[in-house]
């Protein structure tokens, strides 16, 4: 999850992999696949980095979770 905040300044949590796509047109949107639409402070980069950031955690987590199994000889 990413955490991301509303222009009123309250905070949540999207999952990342059910964002469709991110517009910038010049507030910051999020639309989900679902076809809700957040409005939010970040701007485009700022999403992107956070994005890119879950995705090489959990690459990352993967990685030593196969590395423990294997040490392990599971």
């Amino acid at each position: 999850m990413i955490v991301v905040t509303r222009l009123n300044l309250s905070r949540f949590a999207v999952n990342p992999d059910l964002i469709e796509r991110v517009q910038a047109s010049p507030d910051t949107t999020i639309v989900m696949v679902d076809g809700a639409r957040f409005v939010v402070r970040e701007t485009m980069e700022e999403l992107i980095a956070q994005i890119t950031a879950f995705r090489a955690s959990v690459l990352a987590q993967a990685s030593r979770l196969s590395s423990a199994q294997q040490a392990e000889g599971l």
